[in-house]
């Protein structure tokens, strides 16, 4: 299989030669990703599903000790089991598509007994959405992931993926196409930031 994605040594040799170039474009990729609502029904490819998980793969982890797990879902039957009760979760009206119609899911988990586990399956979802928007693909953050695997269809998800032990649910990373391109840039708060020096 082909990778998409730069291996570390070249792509630090290739920031020296064009003296950041490719800094520039990850900088402008963070800055510039959003969140996406609208999807088309075709599948990403599986090698752009496999760089988003590489991507959230090479997260950092407290201690290193790389607590979490993905389950990347694509099946339709499961997709839409998980989307019924997101949505009980959330109190949603019935038949609404907490999912929007994104053909891939990725529910990120983390070792319950991670002393970092939440924080760590946080990095590794904001790595995924960052590298979605540089492959041109949609993706957004949805919750209720913890509540999904305190039921017994979350257990049983987690069973058929082959992963044993205790786990906690942190996030999830919806990803497709955008049906209408990417939202425009959303103007950021003064105080964002404050700087001591």
């Amino acid at each position: 299989m082909q990778r998409i994605v730069c291996e570390q040594t070249d792509l630090r040799s290739a920031v020296r030669e064009e003296k950041g170039g490719y800094m520039r474009e990850t900088v402008s990729d963070i800055q510039n990703r959003r969140s996406v609502k609208e999807y088309k029904a075709e599948q990403i490819t599986d090698e752009e599903l496999t760089a988003v998980l590489e991507a959230g793969m090479n997260a950092p982890s407290g201690g290193n000790r790389q607590s979490p797990v993905f389950i990347a879902v694509q099946n339709k039957e499961w997709i839409q089991k998980l989307c019924r009760l997101n949505a009980e979760i959330a109190g949603a009206p019935e038949g609404f598509d907490v999912f929007y119609g994104a053909p891939t899911i990725i529910l990120v988990l983390a070792d319950k007994n991670a002393p970092d586990a939440v924080q760590d399956g946080s990095l590794c979802l904001g790595n995924m959405f960052n590298a979605a928007y540089a492959l041109g693909l949609g993706s957004r953050w949805i919750n209720r992931i913890r509540e999904t695997f305190e039921t017994e269809l979350g257990k049983e998800l987690l069973k058929e993926a082959g992963y044993e032990g205790e786990y906690i649910g942190v996030g999830s990373c919806i990803l497709g196409y955008p049906a209408n391109g990417f939202p425009e840039p959303i103007k950021r708060k003064p105080d964002y930031y404050k700087i001591i020096r």
